[in-house]
């Protein structure tokens, strides 16, 4: 397999994109477990610390909307724009000394959310822009590798500062990665035409098209759709692991602690690996293998013995990020530019907006059933859709009208 890691890392613009998202990620991390420890600590309630991750996460609800920005703006520009305005928002978490002002830490955090899924739909677009297409699997594979790896150090270092110095110096933190990300977005170089004007036209028309495009595409629909049962699985088979720990293995709830890690190690194996094997096989198969690969790790998990836990769980590391990199890049690829915020937008809503929903049928399912129940029912259910990915994808080549083929067979069917 032919790697280009080393040529990601020698590209200017990949370079100084990679780093601009991996030291605002940090932040958002480090502050989102801060935020959680500093409600806690001010009410003492359990349920209003975990609304600060709802938070976060309610945004991505809207995001066909938040994209529609995206594709109305240079995206450069905009990013640079979100990211300062960010700054300054963090910093109104300063105000915060008691019980009745953490309502203003509620509101800055959605406010981070909804800046969250608008950068996302901007950087998707400006990578497409600003980034060789020869590059963009190992690209995002990198992206997905250094985010994976910051999540095992960012908590660590929103806790300790907080006990060390409390809520407020974190949030300064934040503050700075977000003016450094939009630094770095600055140093980006990149030729963007100014978008057509969109006079008299309605925000949920525009929306709405992003939708459509998607919808219709015969490669993009299915990568996303794979994306999104993925994440689901995921957010279900999740929320049995303090219970395997408990009732399986008989370890102590910081186990779960090792098991991240050897799950992180997989992630980080696979996102350095997407590159390669995209360009060996086509992105729909890869994914659908990482599918089916997490889909056996969530399957063994169910077997109490720590050995085999512990190789299941750096399966589910191994297979999990791979529908997500085949589906970013495909809509990289595959979207014209002026549609280039809405898709992406509109797909990281279907990928990661069932993750809330399924935690919350997850917490559900593990307090009334075994939790080999949950695993076995989330690992059999990502079996059948890699059956039916596999079955649907063949059908689709074999449907192909005569003297043609799919856009892109050899890399995207």
């Amino acid at each position: 397999m032919r790697w280009n890691t080393l040529k990601v890392f020698r590209d200017r613009n990949a370079g100084l994109y990679l780093g601009g998202v991996v030291v605002s990620g940090f932040g958002d991390t480090a502050m989102s477990l801060a935020a959680g420890i500093w409600v806690k600590t001010l009410t003492g309630s359990s349920s209003l610390a975990a609304l600060v991750g709802f938070c976060v996460w309610l945004p991505t609800f809207a995001g066909p909307v938040i994209g529609t920005v995206a594709d109305r703006v240079r995206r450069r520009p905009l990013l640079v724009a979100t990211n300062l305005v960010l700054a300054a928002v963090m910093t109104a978490p300063l105000l915060v000394r008691s019980e009745d002002q953490v309502w203003l830490l509620f509101a800055v955090l959605t406010l981070v959310g909804v800046g969250m899924v608008l950068t996302d739909a901007a950087e998707t677009a400006l990578v497409a822009a600003a980034v060789p297409d020869e590059l963009r699997g190992d690209f995002n594979g990198l992206v997905l590798t250094a985010m994976e790896s910051t999540k095992l150090l960012a908590p660590l270092a929103g806790a300790s500062l907080f006990i060390a110095f409390g809520g407020p110096t974190v949030a300064l933190l934040d503050a700075a990665t977000f003016v450094l990300a939009a630094v770095a977005f600055r140093l980006i170089r990149v030729r963007e035409a100014v978008p057509a004007a969109r006079v008299g036209r309605a925000w949920t028309a525009e929306a709405a098209e992003g939708a459509r495009y998607l919808r219709r595409h015969p490669t993009l629909r299915p990568l996303v759709v794979t994306s999104g049962t993925t994440m689901m699985l995921a957010g279900i088979s999740s929320t049995a692991t303090y219970a395997l720990l408990d009732a399986g293995l008989h370890r102590s709830p910081a186990f779960a602690g090792v098991l991240t890690s050897v799950q992180g190690l997989g992630s980080v194996v696979s996102g350095l690996a997407a590159g390669a094997l995209m360009r060996r096989t086509s992105v729909r198969t890869f994914s659908t293998a990482g599918l089916a690969l997490f889909a056996l790790g969530v399957l063994a998990r169910a077997t109490p013995w720590t050995p085999v836990v512990l190789g299941s769980s750096l399966a589910i590391g191994l297979g999990l990020p791979c529908p997500l990199i085949a589906a970013l890049t495909a809509v990289q690829r595959h979207t014209p530019s002026e549609l280039l915020g809405r898709v992406a937008a509109t797909a990281g809503t279907l990928m990661y907006a069932p993750t809330g929903i399924a935690l919350l049928l997850g917490t559900g399912m593990v307090a009334g059933l075994d939790y080999r129940v949950q695993l076995l029912a989330a690992g059999m259910s990502g079996l059948a859709a890699t059956a039916v990915l596999t079955v649907t994808g063949r059908t689709t080549r074999t449907k192909a009208p005569a003297g043609t083929r799919p856009a892109n067979e050899t890399q995207e069917a």
